[in-house]
C-alpha cells in the first residue's frame, strides 16, 4: 500500500463529506492536491497542501479550509493528531498501530512490494546504449547501459508495458572505417605485415577476432580485390561480430533489450523519405538558408539553400537541416524517421537515453517527434554525464583490448556487475560520476553498494542466530505476520517501519519522474538505519533483536527485519542487483 496515497484519499473524502456538508463549495479541482512526508519529521508523519490550492476556487482562507479538515480527520481512527501551520498547510500524526500494520503488508508481498499499476499497461519505449558498433563498450556506455535498464525496471513495477531497445547505428562513415580496419586486420591474419594502423583507423586488438573470421570464412579472395568488391560483405561481417561482442558485454552487466533495431535497414525501407514527406505535407519542410552558428567566423561560413525542418515552430532555437551539402540525408533525417518507426509501432510514450554530449540535440528531436507524430507522442531524453574512471584516485585510460579506452567488460570482470550497477545509480546520471576501482570494493560505510548489501546480509546472519536461539519458532513471513508487533515500542524501531513503508511512494515517484537513482539513495538511507538499530543493540542488549528470555519481542524484531530485507531486496531488483545473504 502506498501510505501517502491513503491518506490522500482519506483527505478527498472528508473534503466530498464537508461539501455535502456546505462547508465548502462543490465542484473543486482535486488535481493539485498532493500528500508527502513533511520536511521537518518535527512536524508529523503526513504533510498536504490541500487547503492552500483549494482556497481560491473555494473563495475562503486557506487556514478555515486546513482547520475544518483537521477536524474532520482527527475522527480517523488511524490519526493521532491534525494540526494546521503557517498559511494553511495540514501536517497529521499517525498512531503507531497504522505503522505496525504495514509489516505484515510487506511480508505478504514480498520483493512485490511496492508494485503499482500507475501505468495501466501503457506501453513505454525505452531506447539505451545503442553504441555505435565499431568496438567493445567503454565504462561510459555503462551507465547509460544501467540507467536505461533500471528504469524500465522501475516502469515495469508501476505497471507499465516496457519494451527495452538498443539502436544499431550501422549507416554512415564510422561503419566504413570500420571495415577498412577490420580489412587490415583481415591482411595481417593472412600473415601480411601491415605495420602501424593508419590515423582515423580503429587500432585495438579486438579487430583481430575479426580479421581471423574473415580469413578462415574467406580465403584471401579479398587481398587483392579493389575496396569497392570487399567493403560491404566486410563491413557487414564486422558489423555482426561486434553485435556479438556488445550483446556479450551487455549480457556480462545483467542488461538485454527486447528489439535490435538497424538504421541501414530502416533506411532501406524508404523510411527517411516518407518521414520527410509527411513533414512537407504539413508544411514543414522548405528550402531556405540558415544564419552562421553562433561563435562562426562569418568568414568561415558559407551560406547556401538547404532543406530545412521547421524545428522552431516547436520550441527549438532555429530551424535544423534534412540534407547535407552532398545531397545526402543528415543524422537529423534519420533519427526523425526511426522515432516515427517507434510510433508507428505502437508508442506514444518513448523514452532515450543519451550521453551528455548530445545535450544540445535535445531540444531538436523532442520538435521532430512533437511534429511527425502530430503531437500524440511525447520523448522524454535522458542524458547521462561522464564517468572518471580511478583507481586509488589515480586516473584509468589504457586498455590493450580496446587501444585507447577501458572496456566495460574489462571492469565488470574485476569488479563485477553488482558493484557496476549500484555505483552507476549513485548519483543523478545528468552529474559526473567517479568510479574508482578501489573504492568501490572497499568493505566501509563509505562504499554504498558494500553497506546495503551488508545490512541484508546482516539481517539474513540475524535469522541464522535465531534459528539457534529458538529452535521451535516459525521464522516464515506467515508467521512473523502474525507477531506481536505492538512490542516495537522503541522510537528507532517505529522510523524504520515508516521508511519502509516509503517505499512504494518512492517507487512511483522515482518512476513518474525517470529518476532511478532514487532508488539508491533510498537504500542508502534505509541501510543506515537498519545499521543504526543493530548497532545500538550491540551496546545495550535489551535492544538485540534476538531476546533469549522473549520470544515475543523476538518474533516481533525479527518481522522487523525480515521486512527489511524483503524491502532492500524490492530495491535492488530494480537497479538489477542481486542481494547476497553473506559476505566474505
Amino acid at each position: 500500500m502506498n501510505v501517502f496515497q491513503a491518506f490522500r484519499a482519506a483527505i478527498v473524502d472528508e473534503i466530498a463529506a464537508l461539501t455535502r456538508a456546505g462547508k465548502l463549495p462543490a465542484n473543486l479541482d482535486m488535481s493539485r492536491v498532493t500528500v508527502e512526508p513533511p520536511r521537518d519529521p518535527a512536524h508529523g508523519d503526513i504533510a498536504s497542501n490541500a487547503a492552500m490550492v483549494l482556497a481560491k476556487d473555494a473563495k475562503m482562507k486557506p487556514r478555515d479550509i486546513a482547520t475544518l479538515l483537521a477536524d474532520a480527520l482527527k475522527a480517523r481512527p488511524e490519526v493521532d493528531a491534525a494540526e494546521v501551520a503557517g498559511p494553511g498547510f495540514l501536517n497529521l500524526r499517525v498512531k503507531s498501530a497504522f505503522w505496525y500494520r504495514q509489516i505484515p503488508d510487506i511480508l505478504k508481498a514480498g520483493p512485490g512490494y511496492g508494485d503499482a499499476q500507475a501505468g495501466q499497461g501503457t506501453p513505454v519505449n525505452i531506447e539505451y546504449v545503442s553504441a555505435n558498433p565499431t568496438g567493445p563498450m567503454h565504462i561510459g556506455h555503462a551507465r547509460g547501459a544501467v540507467v536505461g535498464d533500471a528504469l524500465a525496471n522501475l516502469l515495469a513495477k508501476v505497471g507499465y508495458k516496457v519494451t527495452r531497445e538498443y539502436y544499431i547505428n550501422d549507416a554512415g562513415g564510422q561503419v566504413d572505417v570500420l571495415a577498412r580496419s577490420a580489412y587490415l586486420r583481415y591482411r595481417e591474419a593472412l600473415g601480411e605485415r601491415i605495420g602501424a594502423i593508419p590515423e582515423g583507423y580503429y587500432p585495438g586488438d579486438y579487430l583481430k577476432e575479426v580479421g581471423a573470421a574473415l580469413a578462415k570464412r574467406d580465403g584471401a579472395c579479398w587481398r587483392d580485390a579493389p575496396e569497392s568488391e570487399w567493403l560491404e560483405p566486410i563491413r557487414n561481417l564486422a558489423i555482426d561480430v561486434m553485435m556479438v561482442m556488445i550483446r556479450d558485454d551487455l549480457a556480462a552487466l545483467g542488461v538485454q533489450h527486447d528489439v535490435f533495431s538497424s538504421e541501414r535497414a530502416l533506411i532501406k525501407t524508404g523510411a527517411i523519405e516518407q518521414a520527410v514527406a509527411e513533414l512537407a505535407a504539413r508544411n514543414l519542410v522548405y528550402t531556405g538558408t540558415l544564419e552562421p552558428p553562433k561563435g562562426k567566423i562569418i568568414e568561415d561560413w558559407e551560406p547556401r539553400p538547404q532543406l530545412l525542418f521547421r524545428s522552431t515552430k516547436f520550441g527549438d532555437d532555429v530551424d535544423r537541416p534534412l540534407k547535407k551539402s552532398d545531397g545526402a540525408w543528415t543524422y537529423f533525417a534519420s533519427d526523425i524517421a526511426y522515432h516515427r518507426d517507434k510510433f508507428t509501432r505502437g508508442f506514444n510514450s518513448l523514452i532515450d537515453v543519451w550521453g551528455a554530449d548530445h545535450k544540445g540535440y535535445v531540444k531538436r528531436m523532442q520538435a521532430a517527434v512533437q511534429a511527425v507524430t502530430e503531437g500524440k507522442a511525447v520523448l522524454d531524453v535522458r542524458l547521462c554525464n561522464l564517468v572518471n574512471l580511478m583507481d586509488k584516485g589515480e586516473p584509468v585510460k589504457m586498455s590493450k583490448r580496446a587501444g585507447t579506452f577501458v572496456t566495460l567488460r574489462e571492469v565488470v570482470d574485476q569488479v563485477g556487475k553488482d558493484v557496476v550497477r549500484f555505483i552507476m545509480l549513485t548519483r543523478s546520471s545528468d552529474a559526473p560520476l567517479d568510479f574508482d576501482l578501489a573504492k568501490v570494493t572497499e568493505q566501509s560505510k563509505d562504499n554504498p553498494v558494500w553497506y546495503v548489501q551488508y545490512a541484508h546480509a546482516r539481517g539474513a546472519s540475524v535469522f541464522r542466530n535465531a534459528k539457534d536461539a529458538f529452535p521451535d519458532m516459525k521464522l516464515d513471513n506467515e508467521s512473523l505476520a502474525r507477531a506481536d508487533l505492538n512490542l516495537l515500542a522503541e522510537s528507532d524501531e517505529l522510523q524504520l517501519i515508516k521508511t519502509l513503508a516509503g517505499w512504494p511512494r518512492l517507487v512511483e515517484a522515482a518512476a513518474e519522474s525517470h529518476e532511478p537513482h532514487r532508488v539508491a539513495y533510498y537504500l542508502a538511507e534505509l541501510a543506515a538505519q537498519f545499521h543504526g538499530l543493530w548497532t545500538r543493540g550491540n551496546d545495550d542488549e535489551r535492544l538485540r533483536f534476538i531476546r533469549p528470555g522473549d520470544a515475543a519481542l523476538t518474533q516481533a524484531r525479527l518481522a522487523l527485519v525480515r521486512a527489511t530485507q524483503t524491502v532492500i531486496a524490492s530495491g535492488l531488483a530494480v537497479m538489477g542487483v542481486t542481494p547476497v545473504e553473506e559476505l566474505r
